[in-house]
């Protein structure tokens, strides 16, 4: 499944300013890596987004998020899809990869980074 080339745009400009922002294909989507670690991505037209095992229910309450689904049933509880709607302005999509870069400066630094 292709990535929606207009979301990754905006994402790469919303992350424009941080570095060690890596960009891979992985997920059916286009996945950005921060410092080694997933931090959001754009899978088919949604935003994926890495919120935490701790943050994922509240993630989850918001408007248009849905659990990532990553086929067989299986649904990572530290990442959500926020569908477009969700992250339609710059404001929201802002806010939402700010929940990713959050949590990944929770976690310990990557070797070789």
């Amino acid at each position: 499944m292709a990535h929606d080339d207009k979301a990754a745009d905006r994402v790469r400009s919303a992350l424009a300013n941080h570095s060690g922002v890596l960009e891979i294909r992985m997920m059916g989507g286009l996945v950005f890596m921060v410092q080694g670690h997933m931090c959001c991505g754009i899978h088919d037209h949604d935003l994926m987004v890495r919120v935490g095992p701790k943050a994922y229910e509240k993630a989850l309450r918001e408007p248009h998020a849905k659990p990532l689904d990553i086929g067989g049933g299986r649904r990572p509880r530290a990442f959500i899809c926020v569908e477009p709607e969700g992250y339609s302005t710059e404001q929201t999509l802002t806010d939402w990869v700010a929940r990713g870069l959050e949590f990944v400066a929770t976690l310990p630094e990557k070797e070789g980074r």
